[in-house]
C-alpha cells in the first residue's frame, strides 16, 4: 500500500488496459498433462496487465488513473478490484463497467523456481468497450501505458496522446501482424520476449527488433527476464543485464517492470536511466511473493540501486 499521498508535481500516469481476477496457486512442480497435485499456498488478487502497471507506479511515486472495461456493475469481483485500487491511492473513476459481463479471470501455478503458467478468461465483449472522453482522459496526463492486446480500444486515443506530445508506452506481449497500426501510436514500445519473436517472426532478438524499428519512429526493446534487456540504440542492439536475485515469484514482473519504465520517462530519465530503475522494481519484486502487489516502494529502489553502485539520475 502506498505509505503517502504522492505530491501534486508527480508524474501523472494514465494507465488503460483490463483487469483481472487472479487466482494463484503455489505448487512445487507444474503438473504434467492428466496429473493433480497440491497447491501449498492459495491466494486471490486483483491482477492484469494495466492493473499491475499501476500498482508499482503508485508505490513509485506516481499519481495513476486507470481506464478500461470490467464487470457489471452488479459484480463482485470488480468491486473488489476497484476497493484494491483505491487502498493503492489508484484513481478509478475512469474504469467503464460493461453491463452483463464478468470482469476477466485467470488461474495462475507458480512453481518452486517463480515461473508460472496462466490460463485467463475474457469475454470478446470486453473488446467492444467506448473509453471515457478523450480530453477529459488526457487532462493533466504525463503519459500512457497501454497493452498491445487492448488496441482495438485504445488506438485512437494514443494517436491522439502523442499529437498532444504525451508519450505512450506500449506493453507488447501479445503477437501481432506487423502492419498493426499500434507499433505507429506508441512512442516507447518494450515486448515480451515471446511477443518479439513470433511477430518478427526470428529468433535473433536484435534482427527482431530492427525489423519492428522498420515499421516504427518508436523506442524499441525487450525484456527477457533473467537474460537482462535488449534495446536498439542509433540501430545497434544495447544490452543491460539484469540485477541477481533469488526469484520467488516472477508474476507480475513484466508489468512492474513497464510501470516504472513509464514512471521514469515521465520524469525524464534517460532510455538508459528508465531501463535500469525498472529492472532494478521488477527484480526486487521477483524475490517476494504477491504479484504486482508485492512491488516495492520507491525508497527501497533507490537503496537497492545505491547497494549495487549505480549512480541515479537526478
Amino acid at each position: 500500500m502506498n505509505l503517502h499521498q504522492p505530491p501534486a508535481s508527480a508524474p501523472h500516469i494514465l494507465c488503460i488496459g483490463m483487469p483481472v481476477r487472479d487466482l494463484v496457486f503455489r505448487v512445487h512442480d507444474l503438473p504434467a498433462a492428466g496429473h493433480k497435485v497440491r497447491a501449498t499456498h492459495f491466494t486471490e488478487f486483483s491482477g492484469g496487465n494495466a492493473l499491475n502497471a499501476a500498482v508499482a507506479i503508485a508505490r513509485l511515486g506516481g499519481r495513476v488513473r486507470m481506464s478500461g472495461p470490467m464487470g457489471d456493475a452488479g459484480e463482485k469481483v470488480a468491486e473488489t478490484i476497484i476497493d484494491d485500487l483505491a487502498q493503492e491511492g489508484i484513481d478509478s473513476s475512469a474504469m467503464v463497467r460493461m453491463p452483463g459481463l464478468v470482469t476477466p479471470i485467470s488461474n495462475i501455478m507458480i512453481d518452486h523456481t517463480g515461473e508460472r503458467t496462466i490460463v485467463t478468461y475474457r469475454d470478446p465483449q470486453m473488446w467492444k468497450v467506448t473509453l471515457p472522453d478523450t480530453d477529459e482522459l488526457l487532462k493533466d496526463c504525463d503519459a500512457i501505458l497501454t497493452e498491445n492486446r487492448c488496441a482495438e480500444f485504445v488506438r485512437d486515443i494514443c494517436f491522439e496522446a502523442q499529437a498532444r506530445g504525451i508519450p505512450v508506452v506500449l506493453d507488447y506481449d501479445r503477437v501481432m501482424p506487423l502492419d498493426q497500426p499500434m507499433l505507429r501510436a506508441a512512442t516507447y514500445i518494450v515486448f515480451s520476449a515471446e511477443a518479439l519473436r513470433g511477430t518478427a517472426e526470428t529468433k535473433d532478438d536484435i534482427a527482431a527488433l530492427q525489423a519492428i524499428a522498420g515499421m516504427t519512429p518508436a523506442f524499441v526493446g525487450v525484456t527477457k527476464g533473467a537474460g537482462g534487456m535488449i534495446w536498439l540504440e542509433d540501430g545497434r542492439g544495447r544490452h543491460m543485464p539484469s540485477f541477481p536475485i533469488e526469484a520467488v515469484d516472477t508474476l507480475g514482473a513484466g508489468d512492474v517492470f513497464h510501470g516504472a519504465f513509464t514512471l521514469a520517462i515521465a520524469e525524464g530519465q534517460s532510455t538508459e536511466g528508465a531501463m535500469r530503475f525498472s529492472a532494478a522494481a521488477a527484480a526486487l519484486k521477483c524475490g517476494r511473493h504477491g504479484g504486482a502487489f508485492a512491488s516495492p516502494q520507491r525508497i527501497e529502489v533507490e537503496a537497492f540501486l545505491e547497494s549495487a553502485g549505480v549512480r541515479q539520475e537526478a
